[in-house]
């Protein structure tokens, strides 16, 4: 019994793994305009701050501003200088010392969507402290415009702190997301799935323990279609597996019988020969219907231990004139009332006399001869056969003027006791034909029928090739 995967690689497993990863990169994906948005608003805050401190400078009586004052206000800010631009006027804040050198200038106005993301993942990724030159209006009162110069640092660990929070969020979002995806799809996926492997698996061992089989559910979806067919699938197999055993113990019962009953038969074939040189017309009459009697009798025994013995003909193949093969298939087809009566059929041999072919001759002798005691038993007057090369191949064609098949003979006309267009027929010739032709690399096909008559093609292989 093979063994189902593990739980590190059994698809349960796997859904978990990549339901974590596709709930993470949505949320990576929510993250990127997040964090540029969070950034957007740290450096509008600052403006914002800036602003209300040189609002508050000036509110105070017309004095010189106290440098004190300047100070605790840049501290505060987080500012190394505040410029404020009105209509009329342009302020400004600038601490006790020169303000360091400006690593970058930012403008809030011009900033674009991509442009944001760009400039957040920028600012996450950098290994220093930059100073940044910010310009921008106030969003309230756009006819003012502040620049303020301050340290990149704090805004980076602002960054941090908020991604540390949105990476705990997504990762329980994901975690039980996952969780309950886990759990939905195992409940109507994974373990549905595992019923039909198990199935699939004991059923194998034991195909005719009707235990083993699944039982389907009533199931709308592709699941349930799935259960079902495999439920009608395990009872075909067991039904034919009981057929073919059936018939392995038809074939071996055959077997044993088939010595004694030939022997038989051989007896009554003498005896009817004796009869035929009775000179009484009656007798030979009568003695006629008993030789065709016994040569279908004989002939059906033939046939079904043939077709029960032979897995898969052997081939031993030589080269020879296809020609001559089929001369001597229509010279030794019997006829069909008799070693006397002679069957009215007229034998058009049509193969050119230089195609040769590598063939089993025995067994292609086999297959033509089935094929041609067919068409004559058919009822035809005339049957040709023909054949040609195309590139290695060799097509050989059996025509005749019969009545044509019938539909129920054109319906089972490869199954074996079934595809019979005559009373007492076995339909064994055209199965056996059929799997001689494929045992060669070729195959045997129906090509039409009707009150002109019947066609066939054998396809094979030449050995040549």
């Amino acid at each position: 019994m093979p063994r189902l995967p593990s739980i590190s690689r059994n698809l349960s497993a796997r859904l978990l793994v990549l339901t974590v990863f596709f709930v993470m990169l949505a949320e990576f994906l929510i993250y990127a305009p997040s964090i540029a948005r969070f950034r957007k608003m740290f450096l509008e805050e600052s403006i914002a701050r800036a602003h209300l401190a040189m609002v508050a400078v000036e509110s105070l009586p017309a004095k010189p501003m106290d440098k004190m004052l300047q100070e605790e206000l840049l501290f505060y800010t987080g500012t190394y200088a505040i410029v404020v631009n009105q209509r009329d006027r342009r302020m400004l804040m600038v601490g006790s010392e020169m303000p360091p050198r400006v690593d970058r200038e930012l403008n809030l106005d011009d900033a674009a969507f991509f442009g944001l993301i760009r400039d957040a993942f920028e600012t996450l990724f950098q290994k220093y402290n930059r100073v940044l030159w910010l310009k921008g209006t106030l969003p309230k009162n756009p006819a003012i415009r502040v620049e303020i110069i301050f340290d990149e640092d704090p805004l980076r660990k602002a960054m941090y702190d908020y991604s540390g929070r949105i990476l705990t969020l997504s990762i329980v979002i994901s975690l039980f997301t996952a969780g309950l995806v886990f759990l939905s799809l195992q409940w109507l996926m994974v373990r549905p799935m595992l019923r039909i492997t198990q199935s699939m698996v004991v059923f194998r061992d034991d195909p005719e323990d009707q235990t083993r089989a699944i039982a389907p559910t009533n199931r709308a979806d592709e699941i349930g279609v799935a259960q079902r067919e495999l439920a009608v699938m395990q009872q075909e197999i067991r039904a034919a597996l009981k057929q073919k055993t059936r018939l392995a113990t038809l074939g071996a019962a055959v077997a044993k019988i088939n010595h004694d009953l030939r022997n038989s038969l051989a007896t009554a074939a003498l005896a009817s020969d004796r009869l035929v040189g009775s000179p009484d017309p009656d007798v030979k009459r009568v003695a006629n219907r008993l030789y065709n009697a016994i040569d279908r009798a004989a002939a059906l025994c033939s046939q079904t231990l043939r077709y029960v013995s032979d897995v898969e003909p052997g081939l031993n193949l030589s080269r020879f004139q296809l020609r001559a093969l089929v001369d001597e298939v229509i010279g030794q087809t019997p006829p069909e009332n008799g070693p006397e009566a002679g069957n009215g059929v007229r034998w058009d041999n049509t193969v050119p006399a230089n195609l040769e072919i590598e063939a089993d001759r025995d067994q292609l002798f086999r297959a033509l001869s089935n094929l041609a005691i067919n068409a004559r038993s058919a009822g035809a007057r005339t049957v040709t056969i023909g054949a040609a090369r195309r590139d290695n191949r060799i097509s050989i064609d059996i025509a005749d003027d019969g009545p044509g098949l019938n539909e129920r003979a054109r319906q089972n006309l490869f199954q074996p006791f079934a595809g019979t267009a005559r009373d007492g027929g076995t339909g064994l010739g055209m199965v056996i034909a059929k799997d001689i032709l494929r045992a060669h690399g070729g195959d045997l096909a129906f090509e039409a029928t009707g009150p002109e008559g019947t066609r066939f093609r054998l396809d094979l292989a030449d050995g040549r090739a």
